[in-house]
């Protein structure tokens, strides 16, 4: 039991358990009914995703500073009660149940993912 970080869109693992896509945006082209059988989502959880403005300084940061200062801004949103509660939850049920959370991004080390795994592990969650 344990919380994978995956790439949507990519096979599962075996025993990933309910995916969840802490994405903006659902996948395009992809109708809702097929999202969970072609390997996007199970549950789409957008509280968790970067707001559309942080999405954009994201994939513009071509350098470490602004990186990291998409960083400072991302952290801040999860820093909400809203945001803060999800992620106390997800922490607490890496200990009881096998779930993955992801993204569409190619590069988790330039992709809010990262960052996720970070805020999680923070919270004491259990990582695969």
């Amino acid at each position: 039991m344990a919380i994978r970080v995956v790439r949507l869109g990519f096979p599962r693992g075996k025993g990933e358990g309910l995916r969840l896509g802490t994405v903006r945006r659902p996948p395009r082209g992809v109708p809702k009914a097929e999202f969970a059988s072609r390997d996007f989502y199970d549950v789409w959880l957008p509280d968790l995703a970067p707001s559309e403005e942080l999405v954009k300084a994201a994939q513009a940061a071509a350098d470490e500073r602004a990186w990291k200062a998409f960083e400072r801004k991302y952290r801040a949103e999860m820093s909400t009660p809203h945001a803060a509660r999800l992620l106390d939850l997800l922490a607490a049920l890496s200990h009881r149940t096998s779930l993955a959370v992801g993204c569409y991004c190619a590069d988790e080390a330039r992709c809010h993912r990262s960052l996720l795994r970070a805020l999680l592990a923070e919270r004491g969650a259990e990582l695969a």
